[in-house]
């Protein structure tokens, strides 16, 4: 498939990294094409080339590009190969990880959900089912990174096999798989894998003819005397953890910045070479977030991606970025452009000044939604993959008799919350973890109209829970008995025209104020497209787009309390922002001149 090898532009020689005969230090940082913008693109790697680094390191997640098994996207925002041009236009090398899983607090790791609702497969593992969807999406990404390695002109130094596999699984067949299907397909410049510095982990991640590296984010003595009790390699981190991101109830992660700094000058001092995680961290628009589990209940991850990087998620320049920089100006990089550093890459973008918008127009959300997509029937409630769904909202409708007095309705295996509604009253709202418990119902022996709008929170993206499937995976009960003959309507929100819900067939309220669930609009007029940060006081849990491009989620419970609107969303003259809110909407909105991402907690690295 792939034609002769090439020489490699990096090479280790002993404890040291060869790029093209001359010893070399690896200065990286990860930044994701994928959570920034594509107009930005190019101004986000100026900024990390001005910290100091020489190399930029992205994931490739197959489920952006391969959202509907054999559709693959490679142009707009899915343009890995401009990225790539990009990052070599500005003197910088790239490494590349494809996966196919990347974790990356990304939803399901990555992987299509196509793939993680097939019955029966085994992911991330010789399972010839997983094996031969992976070296399909292989054939079509691989190829394209291939043509850019460095050995043919491009700025590809080094590709990653999988990621961080020892903290999942042991099968090496599986892993040699994914080496010889990235030689196969034309890889022949540096290949490595990235595990934390365990026994376990390293048990189970490396593989002969790839450089073992390690991530962490701190200890870099510890790190490297546990590798050189392994291989006599060169040291690199391939992930340096200098921030952390944030889940939805918990609080904003921060880690001071010369902290930071001392550990990244301690691992170069060790003759090490360091790919900060993240160096720029951007956003999960949409409904890209991803979600951990600890065990007992999941932790969706929320919208920004800022990840107390040091260059923040609107792009400006951190007290972490000048410590960093500190630090890397002692180790300079000679094939960097001379005005690689200037100070003019680091200038503050533009942003709106503040103001506030007054609600335009608003409707009751539910009719709305009952109006859109089709109603599937069925015995039970289906859940998101037998809708062929990924992410968004599913609207399940049954006609159950309620008995006289109270009754609970209850679910069995919800994942991952859902907002209950007797005749089109609001009633309750149930999460995994009091689904069983169930809401307080009260009926007099009459049929009533049920629904429940179940959402999904994020895709499990790291440990044994990966591909989990998502909606109500069991039954919903009136007291003890199961509700059947149901209607379920897809409404995959990142999917949907905003114009959609603002079009519904039903007005907006004359009397009583808007109702608990409600589709608002609101009007914003620029004279001049600038960054700015949206805010929703008294609002409760929804979701935000700009000008018909889903922004993301926002939720009361935080951290996060703004959402970051890059100026390409904006346009001049009007704009539009639809707000759906599903529990209780308040008055307006404001655009701040400033990010709000929470109450601050230092991070604490936990392996």
């Amino acid at each position: 498939m792939s034609g002769p090898a090439r020489r490699p532009t990096l090479v280790p020689d002993g404890l040291r990294l060869l790029r093209h005969g001359t010893e070399h230090r690896v200065l990286s940082g990860s930044v994701h094409y994928f959570r920034v913008h594509p107009d930005l693109w190019a101004d986000r790697l100026r900024r990390v080339r001005a910290m100091g680094l020489n190399t930029v390191d992205t994931y490739v997640p197959w489920n952006w590009h391969e959202a509907v098994r054999g559709r693959t996207v490679f142009d707009g925002d899915r343009d890995v190969e401009r990225f790539l041009h990009l990052v070599g236009d500005l003197g910088m090398d790239a490494i590349v990880r494809p996966g196919p899983y990347i974790c990356a607090e990304w939803s399901n790791g990555g992987l299509p959900a196509w793939l993680t609702g097939t019955p029966g497969v085994r992911l991330r593992s010789s399972d010839p089912v997983y094996l031969d969807a992976v070296a399909s999406w292989f054939d079509e990404v691989v190829p394209r990174l291939a043509a850019l390695q460095a050995n043919r002109g491009g700025p590809v130094v080094a590709v990653q096999v999988e990621n961080e596999y020892g903290s999942f699984g042991d099968d090496h067949a599986y892993l040699a798989w994914v080496r010889d299907a990235l030689v196969a397909r034309g890889v022949d410049e540096l290949l490595f894998t990235a595990d934390g510095p365990t026994h376990l982990m390293l048990d189970g991640g490396t593989l002969p003819g790839a450089l073992t590296t390690a991530t962490f984010g701190s200890r870099p003595e510890q790190a490297l005397k546990m590798l050189r009790e392994r291989r006599d390699e060169p040291f690199l981190c391939a992930e340096f953890w200098n921030g952390w991101f944030d889940h939805w109830g918990e609080r904003h992660h921060v880690r001071d910045p010369l902290d930071a700094a001392r550990d990244v000058e301690r691992l170069l001092e060790l003759g090490g070479s360091v790919s900060l995680y993240m160096a720029h961290g951007g956003t999960n628009f949409g409904l890209t977030a991803g979600a951990n589990h600890d065990g007992t209940d999941l932790q969706p991850t929320v919208t920004s991606y800022d990840s107390d990087a040091p260059v923040a998620e609107d792009g400006t320049a951190t007290p972490k970025f000048r410590a960093l920089r500190d630090v890397f100006s002692r180790y300079p990089s000679p094939h960097l452009p001379p005005d690689a550093l200037d100070e003019r890459w680091t200038v503050p973008a533009p942003r709106l000044a503040p103001r506030t918008l007054a609600v335009a127009s608003a409707r009751p959300a539910l009719p709305v939604l009952r109006t859109l997509g089709d109603a599937v029937a069925s015995p039970g409630p289906l859940t998101f993959e037998e809708l062929g769904q990924d992410a968004g909202l599913v609207l399940h409708r049954a006609h159950p008799v309620l008995p006289p007095g109270d009754s609970t309705v209850s679910v069995l295996g919800l994942h991952d919350r859902a907002t209950v509604y007797v005749d089109g009253v609001l009633v309750g709202t149930l999460e995994r973890r009091t689904a069983e418990q169930g809401v307080r119902v009260r009926g007099d022996g009459r049929e009533v109209v049920l629904e429940l709008l179940v959402e999904n929170l994020g895709r499990v993206n790291y440990g044994p829970r990966l591909g989990e499937h998502k909606g109500i995976l069991g039954d919903v009960l009136v007291d003890r008995r199961i509700v059947h003959t149901w209607e379920s309507r897809a409404l995959p929100l990142d999917l949907l025209d905003a114009g959609e819900l603002r079009r519904g067939a039903v007005p907006p309220p004359t009397t009583g104020g808007r109702p608990a669930d409600t589709i608002a609009t609101f009007e914003l007029d620029v004279d001049e497209p600038a960054d700015t940060f949206l805010a929703l006081p008294g609002w409760t849990k929804g979701f935000v787009w700009v000008n018909d491009v889903l922004l993301g989620r926002y939720w009361r419970r935080g951290p996060q309390r703004t959402l970051y609107v890059p100026a390409p969303l904006l346009r001049t003259g009007a704009n539009t922002v639809t707000v759906l809110e599903q529990h209780a909407p308040g008055e307006h909105v404001e655009l701040r001149a400033e990010p709000d991402l929470g109450e601050r907690e230092e991070y604490v690295e936990v392996l």
